[in-house]
């Protein structure tokens, strides 16, 4: 396991996009930002419950794993 790759993947977990920031991945990285805050801003005025709150969280994985996985 490289260790950079695994930095990345905890700081895009964190924050969506810092990552693919981090490797240079810059429209990545903003899309992936953008999106995360999209469903936050949906989340919070439309689907505040549980099943938000797991959406909020794959998207986050999904956003570490990107960031960590390597081509």
């Amino acid at each position: 396991m490289d260790s950079e790759s695994l930095k990345y993947g905890i700081f895009s977990f964190i924050i969506p996009g810092l990552g693919q920031y981090l490797k240079d991945e810059r429209q990545k990285a903003l899309g992936l930002f953008a999106g995360a805050i999209a469903i936050h801003i949906l989340i919070w005025f439309f689907m505040n419950n549980v099943i938000g709150s797991a959406v909020q969280t794959l998207y986050h994985l999904y956003a570490g794993y990107d960031a960590y996985k390597k081509y």
